[in-house]
């Protein structure tokens, strides 16, 4: 019994040093992008840096609030841009919607095209249609967004901002995750939400400040056109899951200027049962594992809540209850510190709720980083695919 207390006390104290002093990096790394982002969307009202840009936009079906997502793009407060849209076929529903948005403003240039069924090798079917909405795009700047982000009219004027150096070749931004429903919604969907907006983005902030930008945050992107040839082509960053994290990491490679942008966007989470939520957020997991193998390691020292019920375990048996009892709030509050700091300088207007319940979210971030160990394969929009390393995605079925 001892021994097992004894591995206990060491366990919890060494993860409990480990999440405190990245509790303390994600708060210097939030203030200094606050700083920045005060900074930075000051100078953006006043530039007239403006350049024509293409905004693409791959779809496939619908979901909660697309409309009002689509919606935000077709608002936007900018002086010459082209949205373009693209589905597999002429029958996706969110390729009509997005027509039907588009009626409502005429005067907004839009274009709807389809691509068919990217080939069975070609594994990223969003890769695909960028593919064929670079084919008709008519500017070299791209914006390209998700289905599943929402804006506002300010957005492309300051995301267009980044590539005002002709040395950058990409730069994306952080993201609020936002539930469609709110707090009316499922608590896995919100949990999931404010994954996104903490976990997430503490992850990329210090990663920003101790080495700088070496990746891409797909959701959305300011990006030349030449930058995806540089980075391999199309068909090649179609091969993988994280086709954002390859793209900005050969560019990064190249000593092509990758950027984060100090915009953010709100990223809509659908209201989802717990099940298909953790099976969706363990597929980015597995990406991530196989992307960035050893920083993806290091990520469960970050976590603090499993180490706050690892204190208390110990202090129980052992003893020490109020011990146990401290240790354990103690961690809640370090969890508390990080979300607080993080989405005040993200501005987010739910701050209060997204910040109580972190805690119960970096418990679930462990489980699912336990769990992105536990084998390769993973389902993905009807089909069973195995992760390779480095992210590339192979079809079993292909190998038959």
């Amino acid at each position: 019994m001892n021994v097992l207390l004894h591995i206990l006390f060491w366990a919890a104290a060494f993860g409990t040093v480990t999440s405190s002093i990245y509790c303390l990096m994600v708060v210097a790394a939030a203030v200094r992008f606050g700083l920045r982002r005060r900074r930075e969307e000051r100078d953006a009202l006043t530039s007239t840096f403006l350049p024509s840009v293409s905004v693409l936009k791959p779809m496939h079906g619908t979901e909660e609030g697309l409309e009002t997502n689509l919606e935000t793009f077709f608002q936007q407060d900018y002086p010459d841009f082209e949205l373009l849209f693209c589905a597999r076929h002429e029958t996706d529903p969110g390729l009509q919607l997005a027509r039907k948005v588009g009626e409502r403003y005429p005067d907004v240039l839009a274009k709807f095209v389809t691509s068919g069924e990217p080939p069975p090798e070609f594994h990223n079917a969003k890769v695909y249609s960028l593919a064929k909405l670079d084919s008709i795009a008519q500017h070299d700047l791209y914006i390209t967004s998700d289905a599943d982000v929402r804006v506002a009219p300010d957005y492309l004027r300051k995301m267009v901002q980044n590539l005002r150096d002709a040395r950058v070749g990409l730069a994306s931004c952080v993201y609020l995750g936002t539930v469609h429903k709110g707090r009316e919604a499922r608590l896995s969907s919100n949990l999931d939400a404010v994954g996104k907006s903490v976990e997430m983005t503490s992850g990329v902030l210090v990663a920003d400040m101790l080495e700088g930008t070496k990746f891409a945050l797909g959701a959305t992107m300011a990006v030349r056109r030449q930058s995806f040839a540089e980075a391999g082509g199309f068909a090649d960053l179609g091969q993988f899951y994280a086709d954002d994290f390859v793209l900005g990491n050969r560019l990064s490679a190249r000593g092509t200027g990758v950027l984060l942008a100090s915009h953010v966007i709100r990223l809509l989470v659908e209201d989802m049962p717990f099940g298909l939520s953790f099976r969706n957020q363990l597929r980015w997991m597995q990406s991530t594992r196989r992307s960035r193998p050893w920083g993806h390691l290091g990520t469960g020292l970050t976590f603090a809540a499993p180490f706050a019920i690892l204190g208390l375990l110990w202090g129980l048996p052992s003893g020490h209850p109020f011990i146990g009892l401290a240790w354990f709030a103690a961690m809640i509050v370090n969890r508390w510190i990080q979300a607080g700091a993080v989405l005040g300088v993200m501005g987010d207007t739910q701050w209060f709720y997204s910040t109580l319940i972190y805690p119960l979210r970096d418990l679930l971030g462990s489980i699912l980083w336990v769990a992105s160990y536990g084998g390769d394969r993973f389902y993905y929009r009807g089909r069973t695919y195995r992760m390779r390393e480095g992210g590339r995605v192979e079809d079993p079925a292909l190998r038959r």
